[in-house]
């Protein structure tokens, strides 16, 4: 048996902003400077780092991609001037790869170099990359090889796919790269690496939370490590982007499945690793084609490093459901506030649960100072929601203020008549108008807070209770409302602290009231029943006989497909909001506002078996 290499390498897990290539490039110096100080031989960064991840259509812009490229050569002379080129830093970035070169990215591109390329509508072949940096230069850069186009993806509408696997020999230990959706597939980069033989496989990504995926990525990780028979280093991103949010959640798995360290989730993190390798444990070194990919080797530098007593990855404890799923509407909430330079939020309290939730998240978020709650009683306002709202404001400690909107939708009744929904519907316009200006006059951020199960069926005002800039639980069902909303209080008492949602919010039955003894039950079905439809009908797109088979009741069935259906127009318009479910409202499902399909049970032929 040969004589075991070590290696340590450093997982920066930040939290980027999608733009700021400048902000980002500071971020990666600062960042490998603390993995330097850790003696770190090389930091990895999550994918496309320097531009922020998703970038979306700045991608198609030849100035912003020109920008990236220019970045990540400058980068590399930075580091080194720093007296990091030493320490091998992986960086994700949005690749240039034709026209003029690093020198003569600031030119603008001629007519030939402008003209369309075969597989992307635009010059410039744009590429999701990653660079190793080392000794001031850009060493390799590796181009992502599968494009997800799927969910909230769509790359393929961004990028070219890569076809070359490039390994580097670094102190002696050979590293390849993939990034993010590479793990994913059976068969790709993985396995390409597995079959050139590389001792680690180092992967920036960008892998937005749902709901439980840190149970799926370590098995994920492992199938690919047994694969590559090689180390895989995850890598990845944390924060907040508009509706996504990253956990981080960063690994590293030896190629027998062995967790060998595991990053917090939701929190900027550098994980180090050291890792002990058998060169004589991989296969033999090969080159040239293999499979769908041209494998090239590169050698920066054969000596290994000395020998330095090992420290025993730290490995983080996974969360709990409810306190996973508080963490990433927290920190998707504050990254949406803080990255847009946003000074404060508003929001209407009514007393009960989903306005009490998103106040709470909003001061976790925030801090109380942050945090203006309006109460809005109309004629129809019991005196407990008055009652329930002014302790949620005491219970917090955010600032709270009272404006009455009987005398007003008394005005606007005495010039034109109103009955049913739209005397109903008034009321929360009413609301809705007086939130915006005080938005306006303050320069607060208008939340609205509206659940999945109301946005699901349109139960709401368009233009009253679904005005605003931001959706906390957009995409939380009302029944996880009132799981999250127990758990935060819990969450307080352990702690010693004061719990923040009155308990009559939580056990009082929810109403819109809107209306003489309104409640949510005279309108839907219970929410028990309305969530495990939505849950299956628009997370999971089943059809209707697929439901039916579930074991749904029909008559709940077909009442809540016609709401969802019908809903459409009003979900176009409303606020985006933090996603954590399966499939959101927003960029994971698309549908058209005009549409005469409806779920129908499939008839059976004459002749063909039920």
């Amino acid at each position: 048996m040969s004589e075991q290499l070590q290696l340590r390498v450093a997982l920066a897990q930040v939290d980027t902003r999608v733009g700021d290539i400048d902000g980002n490039a500071a971020l990666v110096v600062d960042w490998a400077a603390r993995g330097a100080q850790a003696d770190a031989h090389v930091v990895v960064f999550p994918e496309m780092t320097l531009t922020g991840y998703p970038p979306e259509d700045l991608v198609l812009r030849e100035s912003f991609a020109r920008a990236s490229e220019r970045a990540v050569v400058e980068l590399a002379t930075t580091l080194d001037e720093r007296g990091l080129g030493g320490t091998a830093v992986v960086v994700g970035y949005l690749a240039h790869t034709e026209g003029p070169g690093p020198a003569a990215v600031d030119e603008p591109p001629t007519a030939d170099e402008d003209r369309p390329a075969d597989a992307n509508p635009r010059h410039g072949a744009p590429r999701n990359a990653a660079a190793l940096l080392y000794g001031g230069e850009v060493v390799i850069r590796y181009y992502k090889r599968h494009l997800p186009n799927y969910g909230v993806f769509d790359e393929a509408r961004y990028f070219v796919p890569g076809t070359e696997l490039p390994v580097v020999r670094l102190h002696g230990v050979d590293v390849a790269l993939t990034v993010c959706e590479d793990l994913w597939v059976e068969g790709g980069p993985c396995g390409v690496a597995g079959q050139a033989g590389v001792d680690v496989v180092l992967s920036p990504n960008a892998s937005p939370y749902e709901r439980a995926k840190d149970d799926a990525r370590l098995p994920l990780v492992r199938r690919r490590a047994a694969e590559a028979r090689a180390t895989i280093v995850y890598c990845n991103q944390v924060g907040g982007q508009d509706e996504l949010v990253f956990d981080g959640d960063s690994m590293v798995v030896a190629p027998d499945g062995t967790l060998l360290a595991r990053a917090p989730q939701f929190v900027e993190h550098l994980l180090t690793v050291d890792l002990a390798i058998d060169p004589s444990a991989a296969p033999e070194r090969r080159e040239g084609r293999i499979g769908p990919m041209t494998v090239t080797r590169h050698v920066l530098s054969t000596e290994p490093v000395p020998a330095f007593a090992a420290r025993q990855g730290e490995v983080a404890e996974p969360l709990s459901d409810c306190e996973e799923v508080w963490r990433a509407l927290v920190l998707g909430l504050k990254d949406f506030i803080d990255k847009n330079g946003m000074p404060s939020v508003v929001l209407g309290l009514s007393g009960g649960i989903d306005s009490a939730l998103v106040a709470a998240l909003a001061v976790d978020a925030l801090g109380a100072d942050r945090v203006y709650g309006v109460g809005l009683p109309s004629k129809w306002s019991s005196e407990h929601s008055l009652d329930d709202a002014a302790d949620l404001a005491r219970r917090t400690g955010l600032h709270y203020s009272v404006v009455p909107i009987a005398p007003m939708v008394d005005a606007y009744e005495a010039s034109v008549e109103l009955s049913g929904v739209a005397a109903e519907n008034l009321q929360a316009r009413v609301r809705g108008t007086l939130l915006m200006a005080l938005s306006n006059q303050h320069g607060h951020l208008l939340l609205t807070t509206g659940n999945k199960s109301e946005v699901a069926v349109g139960y709401s005002t368009l233009y009253g209770d679904s005005a605003g800039g931001f959706a906390p639980i957009k995409d939380v069902p009302k029944t996880l409302v009132w799981e999250l909303a127990r758990w935060r209080n819990a969450h307080a008492a352990e702690r010693g602290e004061t719990e923040p949602i009155p308990v009559n919010s939580i056990e009082k039955p929810p109403s819109a009231e809107l209306a003489p003894g309104q409640q949510d039950s005279d309108s839907l079905p219970s929410y028990e029943e309305l969530d495990a439809v939505v849950a299956d009908y628009v997370d999971r797109d089943l059809g209707l006989a697929a439901l039916l088979e579930r074991g749904h009741d029909p008559e709940v069935v077909a009442r809540v497909l016609r709401l969802v259906d019908t809903a459409e127009f009003k979900r176009r318009q409303s606020a985006p909001g933090t996603k954590i479910s399966l499939k959101a409202f927003g960029r994971d499902r698309r549908l058209p506002v005009t549409n005469r399909w409806r779920e129908t049970l499939p008839t059976v032929r004459e002749g063909a078996k039920a």
